[in-house]
């Protein structure tokens, strides 16, 4: 359950990316994060949200912005995701869910009348100060980048 609000301090964090480089939040001070999890790579949902990404990366950097993405998917399969869909920005894999549960993400869901556990897709917004300023809870996935830059000015 996201229990974060938008004023937060944004949870410390790091994992591996999909060239095996750790990230951090810390490499980031001075910038400011769109932070956003996804259940899946290479599902068509997920793809729509990284691709929109990708397709407003000039935007999004235009306005200060770095991309981070974290899913539970590994790093082999980050990699493969990125090559892909050639996306200019890091992805976490977060296997054993120690960033998802710090934000609140990896929680209960429901389809079909089946519950499981799984990623809540959100996005956060962190300034240069490392405070939350947006979270964004089941974003618009063809429209997100647009979303995050009108959200923020």
């Amino acid at each position: 359950m996201i229990t974060l609000k938008e004023g937060d301090k944004a949870p410390a964090f790091s994992g591996i990316n999909q060239d095996g480089k750790k990230v951090s939040l810390a490499d980031y001070k001075g910038s400011k994060v769109v932070l956003y999890f996804y259940p899946e790579d290479d599902t068509p949902t997920c793809t729509i949200q990284a691709c929109n990404l990708r397709d407003n990366y000039g935007l999004l950097k235009k306005n200060g912005f770095e991309v981070i993405g974290v899913s539970p998917d590994d790093v082999k399969k980050h990699k493969k995701f990125e090559a892909k869909f050639n996306l200019p920005f890091p992805l976490i894999a977060d296997v054993t869910h120690v960033i998802l549960n710090k934000y609140g993400v990896w929680d209960k869901k429901q389809m079909f009348g089946n519950h499981y556990m799984g990623v809540l897709r959100t996005t956060f917004v962190i300034d240069e100060k490392g405070i939350i300023r947006k979270i964004f809870l089941r974003p618009k996935n063809k429209t997100h980048a647009e979303e995050i830059v009108a959200a923020m000015k």
